[in-house]
């Protein structure tokens, strides 16, 4: 119990304080579903041409297995009967994965539409992110993951540091992939999402 105050204090001690995600009303960028409803509905929206049809939760499955990265490439690229950019080359590549993220999560996906790079980002809270991804696994322990606010589950994956705890999930380990599967997380989210899982429901220090 001592040890695993110790490793408490230790953790929210090093805990980087987050603001809550804003949203780019004033960037001009367009938003996934702004996208999708000018552009990628016309196939997306009937499955014409082999496309995937937005709602088939089967047809995403595979693809958003792929990851974000990988199906904006093939968006930005071209892939079988779609051309690049899906035919708008006015289309920015931040908004084809903001497009690509609003048709997951339209089909069962649970993703994290991606933020603006033109502008100083705004870093999702450690509860924003394990809301939005990390509850998948570690809410019921699935495939061995620690639960959240489970402290013995925790204790030893802290016991070489947080730093070290934090890079491994940047790595990927075990059946978590890099990032948790979200590749627009960064260190310091990941850093708060660690923190937020090890740290909830204990007693606040004093």
């Amino acid at each position: 119990m001592v040890y695993q105050a110790r490793v408490v204090l230790a953790v929210v001690a090093l805990a980087i304080p987050v603001a809550s995600q804003g949203a780019d009303a004033n960037s001009g960028e367009r938003s996934g579903k702004q996208v999708v409803e000018a552009k990628c509905i016309a196939c997306h929206g009937t499955g014409a041409h082999g496309a995937p049809k937005i709602g088939d939760r089967k047809a995403w499955a595979k693809r958003s297995s792929q990851g974000l990265s990988s199906l904006t490439e093939h968006a930005i690229k071209g892939i079988r009967e779609m051309p690049p950019h899906g035919g708008s080359p006015d289309l920015s590549d931040l908004e084809i994965g903001r497009a690509v993220t609003y048709m997951v999560n339209q089909s069962g996906g649970k993703w994290i539409e991606p933020r603006s790079k033109t502008k100083p980002a705004v870093e999702r809270s450690g509860e924003q992110v394990v809301r939005a991804r990390c509850v998948k696994c570690h809410e019921a322990g699935t495939g061995g993951a620690p639960k959240i606010g489970d402290k013995s589950a925790w204790a030893p994956r802290m016991s070489q540091g947080l730093d070290a705890t934090v890079r491994s999930a940047i790595n990927g380990h075990g059946g978590m992939p890099a990032r948790g599967g979200m590749p627009d997380l960064t260190d310091s989210e990941l850093r708060s999402a660690i923190t937020y899982m090890f740290s909830k429901g204990a007693a606040p220090a004093k």
